[in-house]
């Protein structure tokens, strides 16, 4: 027997010995109210050749990682064998994907039957534009990405069910506190024309045209203590722009690493030192420009594990070793991870950049209406706050989010209490009858229809996070007689759908679409997910303010209405948008009147938000009426159907005498750095589709003490620390990896060196895999 399991058991258990750590154990008792558990993994998928699933640009293909993206859940049940129990999967993805939902419940119903189902599972995307796509089942989702990735789907499935597994080991007594408070500074609304097209009396309610309100759960194990902090907040995942390559969580992922490092005392970025610890009363939001360093003290404690390990002369591999080095590893700490997520709200009309937009060719403001510059949508674009620097801005659109959940978390007091329950069903919303609501003047009552999906002229012109091409502009609600041509080449309208879709006029009828395979789904899964007074909706779309606003004020008065004085007005209700599945935006009928980017991308017609009130009203009164909801008809399952153009890697190499791993520029000689340098290194490398390093690292910084044992510092998961992957050509074989470090203000001074780990692939089909590592510099 080789090392294998039992090398690294027996040195696991030498471990224990030695720092006597106690395992946990389970209370056989527990006054608390719940049973709670959160697991986090790595989702980063194929960091070379995949398209990146938000803009829709053929050449945002993925070149390297800025920070990895991971798969975020808790798990909420009720004590006793036939309690119920709920399970939110947050992910640093653009969106849901149906077909990655169904295939996590069908592994989730194998490992665990009935426990985990379509009803009490939710998986949901926190909106990054700086993902690989590939992974949705639709044919216009995919076609930037030359159809469907593999390897994007698998990383997302492996990674949400290893999450949802490790929430679901660490489920013990523990307690749920909600708080909420109003986060300005981090989002502005994109559409402001089409906002203004509300009712006057309605905007008149609300102090801004974006939803301002964070809410968050603060979960807390009844023995360890805090544990977990999930928190809902409208804004976009675009921050990085469109023409970043490289791999990242955007400013929610952000926030999310910042959290989870500050609980953890980990020392990975320049942010607010805050004691986890301490109540802190004081606004988050107006100190966002005195942003410190995190306190270093505890910085070499959570490498003593792996330390340990390999001082018992256990031999470790490459591979071992890389997962034993990641700063972060599980191999490194016994601890119960802190998991912090950001996840996503009523976002459809958010954005990020908060200086506005702007014209690139004059520096003027862009139109108002239309978002152009002289007619042309391509030179009008938002500014974040570090503008022209989308990592500083992505940065401090994160540190505003984060620094407002620290202040939720730290003054949360009120208890989640009561029972949990669920509901969900599937809809049609191609053809569904519709009543339309009260506030609807002059029609409440009404029978309508929704439509089969369909895209808008304005579709095509983006928005100014992301402009489109070809002079599309956003407002357009007449078309032009060319681009109706050439949509029609694709799937002529029929006279029904255009009078259905009306203003809109129709650019794509992806609705009626059918070949290779659908182009847009038509069912989609809506849900209610009850804990205590806290209700969460699971929207698969991404819906504007006022009809988030809408929305959860239906499902409040129906709840309200309906529950025999169980639910007051104290009760919370929450959107989380983009999840289960994907089926772009939803707007109010008057902003889709308008038809700019969002109200073009309202599939169903405009009176697909009345669609979504009404439906999510049954499920509402079902919950307060404690009565079931039929299923509805089931989406269809394409993946068999999906093709996949993105060709697979051939062969890696090296120019001769020249290995995998060995330096291309090294760090200069006798060259001494400070704290806001930036210290570049190169490597001689292989593609990185040959080993996506799941829960592993392609680059890492390490600090080295006088007798040369160096220990691992900053890795891929880290802010500070870039890996940027590129070849001479797109079929050459040769590949450099560049890893790029901006040394923290917070950083320890000493002796640092910079490694690489990679695979590389042979003519003949193996993986071979290699590190590198940089000359020693100096950090004063």
């Amino acid at each position: 027997m080789g090392f294998g399991c039992w090398g690294y058991l027996g040195a696991l258990l030498i471990t224990l010995i030695t720092l006597r750590i106690p395992l946990p154990a389970v209370s056989a008792s527990s006054a608390e109210s719940f049973l709670i558990g959160v697991g986090s993994y790595d989702i980063t998928g194929p960091a070379a050749d995949a398209n990146m699933m938000g803009y829709a640009n053929s050449s945002q293909n993925a070149a390297g990682i800025h920070f990895r993206l991971r798969a975020r859940t808790f798990i909420v049940a009720e004590p006793g064998k036939n309690g119920k129990r709920v399970l939110f999967a947050n992910l640093d993805a653009c969106m849901a994907s149906q077909i990655v939902t169904i295939e996590v419940l069908a592994r989730l119903k194998e490992r665990y039957g009935d426990l985990y189902n379509e009803n009490n599972v939710a998986i949901s995307g926190t909106h990054t534009h700086s993902g690989p796509g590939g992974y949705l089942q639709y044919v216009l989702y995919i076609v930037t990405s030359l159809g469907f990735i593999h390897q994007s789907f698998n990383a997302l499935v492996d990674g949400i069910e290893n999450s949802i597994i490790q929430a679901h080991e660490n489920l013990r007594p523990g307690s749920i506190f909600i708080n909420s408070g109003e986060l300005f500074n981090a989002s502005t609304n994109r559409s402001p024309s089409a906002y203004l097209n509300n009712p006057a009396e309605e905007r008149a309610r609300y102090q801004s045209n974006t939803d301002k309100e964070m809410t968050l759960l603060k979960f807390i194990d009844a023995e360890r203590g805090p544990i977990g902090a999930f928190s809902w907040f409208a804004v976009h995942g675009t921050s990085m722009n469109g023409s970043n390559l490289l791999i990242s969580g955007d400013n929610k992922g952000a926030a999310a690493r910042f959290m989870e490092d500050w609980y953890n005392g980990k020392p990975s970025t320049d942010s607010i030192v805050l004691d986890p610890h301490v109540s802190q009363h004081d606004d988050a939001t107006s100190k966002s420009h005195e942003l410190t360093s995190f306190s270093k003290s505890a910085g070499d404690k959570v490498h003593i594990h792996s330390n340990v390990l390999l001082s018992t002369g256990v031999k470790v591999s490459t591979l071992l070793s890389n997962a034993m080095q990641r700063v972060r590893s599980r191999w490194n700490t016994l601890k119960a991870p802190f998991v912090a997520a950001f996840c996503q709200s009523n976002v459809g009309d958010t954005s990020p950049n908060i200086l506005g937009a702007f014209c690139l060719d004059t520096g003027l403001p862009c139109d108002f209406n239309h978002s152009t510059c002289n007619g042309r949508n391509e030179l009008c674009m938002g500014r974040g706050p570090a503008y022209p620097d989308d990592f500083m801005s992505t940065k401090i659109i994160g540190e505003r989010q984060f620094m407002k959940a620290i202040d939720l978390f730290n003054s949360a007091t009120e208890n989640l209490v009561g029972n949990l329950d669920f509901r969900h069903k599937y809809v049609d919303f191609s053809n569904l009858e519709v009543s339309l609501p009260p506030t609807s003047p002059g029609r409440a009552g009404e029978i309508v229809t929704t439509c089969p999906a369909a895209v808008g002229f304005s579709f095509a012109a983006g928005t100014t996070d992301g402009p489109g091409a070809f002079n599309f502009k956003q407002g357009d609600d007449q078309g032009n007689a060319f681009w109706r041509l050439v949509g029609a080449l694709l799937k002529p309208p029929t006279d029904h759908q255009i009078q259905c879709q009306k203003p809109k006029p129709i650019l794509i009828d992806t609705g009626e679409m059918f070949e290779p395979y659908a182009w847009a789904p038509a069912i989609l899964p809506i849900q209610i997910l009850k804990i205590g007074h806290l209700f969460i909706l699971c929207v698969p779309a991404e819906f504007t303010t006022m009809a988030g606003r809408r929305l959860k004020e239906a499902v409040k008065t129906t709840l309200i209405n309906n529950s025999n004085g169980e639910f007051g007005d104290d009760i919370h209700i929450v959107i989380a948008g983009l999840t289960n599945a994907y089926s772009q935006y939803v707007t109010t009928f008057e902003e889709y009147q308008i038809q700019r980017y969002e109200g073009a991308s309202t599939l169903y017609g405009p009176h697909t938000l009345s669609a979504y009130i009404q439906e999510f009203s049954k499920l509402a009164v079902a919950i307060a009426q404690d009565t079931s909801v039929e299923a509805g008809p089931s989406p269809p399952n394409l993946l068999s159907k999906q093709i996949q153009l993105l060709p697979g890697v051939v062969v890696d190499a090296t120019p001769v005498g020249i290995k995998f791993g060995d330096l291309f520029k090294d760090v200069p000689s006798n060259d001494a750095y400070k704290s806001g340098d930036v210290v570049t290194v190169t490597f001689w490398t292989a593609c990185p589709r040959n080993d996506l390093f799941t829960e592993k690292t392609f680059s890492l910084v390490e600090i080295c003490d006088a007798n040369g044992t160096c220990i691992p510092v900053y890795d891929d998961d880290d802010f500070c620390l870039r890996f940027i992957w590129s070849r001479p050509s797109r079929l050459s074989p040769f590949s450099h990896a560049t890893i790029v470090w901006e040394i923290p203000d917070a950083v320890n001074p000493g002796n640092y060196r910079i490694r690489h780990f990679g695979a590389a692939k042979h003519l003949l089909g193996s993986i071979q895999h290699f590190n590198g590592t940089s000359s020693t510099f100096v950090v004063m």
